[in-house]
């Protein structure tokens, strides 16, 4: 593999942005072309291929050999986005560790506005807001970013979407495996030590929203929401009592991505 640098900046961190990828062929063509596009320019980006069978590793092939700054990893097995993520952790170099999803677009100056923001308060962890492509466009509901997010305010709701964070190497910790928003326990784990993540009230992501969620996939996101809750400590009750009041507040979050 080719060992590349881009125009490196004399007195910003160098970014390390972690994307994996499943499947993941009707999107991640535009999601590393926001990363391309970006105006800060000291970053490498590392792909771990989840074992696609789709064309996703031709496509990022085909970006890596025009770029030596993107970096291609591929697990001999279905690993599941923690792990996934996780393996692409360990191979970072970069002092900031960004994360973007497959389906998921940066606005061009979303690393250099952030990453500035971040060096400038000396915060570990920040996070930005957030608009939503639905059903083919570009929804005008933005979920705001909190200045000071607490580990408080998080046990609410997660405003971290997990494509807007960036959070610095040393504090960054294992995404734990097994179920859905093992970004969600890792944020809380990590503002219940650092005490909040600095949040940066630009919507400098565009978080891709699945419209074909049922039922099903939305009692399984509760559960998985419930054991985040067990993942950082709290009993059976109260991670029940919480899981119930992420719940309406997401629901209340779907219905205005809908309506506007």
């Amino acid at each position: 593999m080719e060992t590349g640098v881009g125009n490196v900046s004399n007195h910003l961190p160098k970014v390390s942005i972690i994307m994996p990828a499943y499947q993941a062929e009707a999107t991640i063509e535009e999601s590393i072309k926001s990363v391309i596009a970006q105006t800060f320019q000291d970053w490498e980006l590392i792909i771990v291929n989840d074992y696609s069978t789709d064309s996703t590793s031709q496509i990022v092939k085909a970006f890596a050999n025009e770029d030596s700054r993107i970096f291609i990893y591929t697990n001999e097995c279905n690993l599941g986005v923690a792990q996934t993520r996780n393996r692409g952790v360990s191979l970072a170099k970069g002092e900031y560790i960004a994360f973007l999803d497959s389906d998921d677009l940066w606005q061009a100056d979303k690393l250099k506005k952030q990453v500035a923001f971040m060096t400038e308060n000396n915060a570990v962890i920040s996070y930005t807001a957030t608009t939503y492509i639905y059903e083919g466009r570009i929804s005008s509901y933005v979920l705001k970013a909190k200045r000071e997010l607490t580990y408080r305010d998080l046990l609410k709701r997660n405003l971290m979407s997990c494509s807007s964070v960036i959070v610095r190497c040393d504090v960054m910790i294992n995404f734990p495996l097994g179920f859905m928003h093992e970004d969600y326990a890792v944020w809380l784990r990590i503002l219940k030590k650092y005490g909040y993540a600095l949040g940066l009230n630009e919507p400098l992501l565009i978080y891709r929203l699945c419209n074909k969620s049922k039922s099903a996939k939305r009692f399984s996101s509760a559960k998985m929401i419930f054991n985040a809750y067990r993942q950082v400590g709290y009993g059976k009750v109260a991670s029940m009592l919480l899981m119930l009041r992420y719940s309406i507040h997401s629901i209340t979050k779907r219905l205005m991505i809908r309506l506007v």
